[in-house]
């Protein structure tokens, strides 16, 4: 409580000293922006950390909205708004990003997340190192005793996702494409995303084995240290759409799980606008390890956005001033 108290009175202090900065040339390039803030922690975060960023660095007059990936991108490709769209995950709807590309009306700045979003099978870091042989699923297929189901422990357990994911589905049919019923395993069914995060807290909490599918970034692999077993197979992205991340699909093959792009968008209007500030857009982006490490923050102080950006600002003074020029990082400094 103490540490949202704080972060409240440095949330306000930002406010303040972002309102009584002057208007300067910067000001008059960059304007008012929209900056989308999609539905999740990370882009909550980052959303937030642009805001202050451009607001008290380059004198912006920035303010968040509400968004979400399939809205705000096609959006800013038809009605060019809003300006930027920190997180953008290109992937999810590969047809309006290309055609946004292709007519010129969104340009992609950096890579917001270079590691890409990560989807895969999990296993904790513990029991990595004490089976350090374990490192694919065909590794796995052979070690079915290491990790038991709790309501058959003559039988391995794969922990799946909630109903809908398309990580779900993946792991359905990644689980038939390798045999794991005939090797021993069962595919177990969370039921929600509180399912899978309760089996996998539990799990680590008492030092437990479990494989279970997830993601990153996420808070919950910030706060538990796991490693992402590899399939062991090259993407085969014809393959991959045809049968992989199709439910129904009676004959999956072995594939590999391939990453989503997460970059940073803006519309082409605001890059001929924004002057300097696009110089830190283009420079600003952070590891899945960070980003772990960060939301796992939020969750145990029950941060929001901005608390967060500026729980960032100060304690990673050596990684955001990178990403600025020197009279830039002084005005953030002086903000906070």
């Amino acid at each position: 409580m103490k540490k949202l108290l704080a972060s409240t009175i440095l949330a306000a202090g930002v406010l303040a000293a972002t309102a009584l900065m002057p208007v300067t040339a910067q000001a008059a390039e960059c304007g008012d922006v929209t900056i989308s803030n999609m539905n999740w922690q990370s882009a909550e975060l980052l959303s937030n950390l642009d805001k202050i960023i451009l607001n008290a660095g380059y004198g912006c007059n920035a303010e968040i909205v509400v968004g979400d990936t399939v809205p705000t991108i096609t959006s800013m490709v038809e009605k060019g708004q809003p300006d930027i769209a920190p997180e953008g995950w290109v992937d999810l709807l590969p047809d309006i990003v290309k055609k946004g590309f292709d007519d010129g009306k969104i340009i992609a700045l950096s890579q917001s997340l270079p590691d890409g979003g990560e989807q895969g099978w999990w296993i904790p870091r513990y029991i990595a190192e004490k089976h350090p042989d374990i490192k694919t699923f065909d590794d796995l297929l052979k070690h079915p005793e290491l990790f038991p189901d709790p309501e058959n422990p003559s039988k391995g357990a794969i922990y799946n996702g909630a109903p809908g994911w398309g990580g779900t589905v993946v792991t359905s049919q990644f689980f038939k494409a390798f045999g794991f019923e005939k090797a021993g395993f069962n595919l177990i069914d969370t039921g929600s995303a509180a399912g899978l995060d309760g089996a996998i807290s539990k799990a680590n909490e008492r030092k437990e084995p479990i494989v279970a599918f997830y993601w990153a970034p996420t808070a919950l692999l910030g706060k538990y240290d796991m490693v992402m077993l590899k399939t062991g197979y090259e993407i085969d992205e014809a393959e991959w759409k045809r049968c992989n991340t199709v439910l129904d699909c009676p004959d999956p093959k072995k594939n590999g799980w391939p990453k989503d792009r997460v970059e940073t968008l803006v519309t082409d209007k605001f890059s001929k606008r924004a002057g300097p500030a696009l110089d830190y857009l283009k420079n600003r982006s952070w590891s899945n390890a960070t980003l772990n490490k960060l939301l796992a923050w939020m969750t145990d102080n029950q941060a929001t956005g901005e608390q967060a950006a500026i729980y960032f600002l100060k304690n990673y003074e050596d990684m955001w001033t990178k990403w600025v020029p020197a009279d830039v990082a002084e005005k953030v400094k002086a903000a906070i």
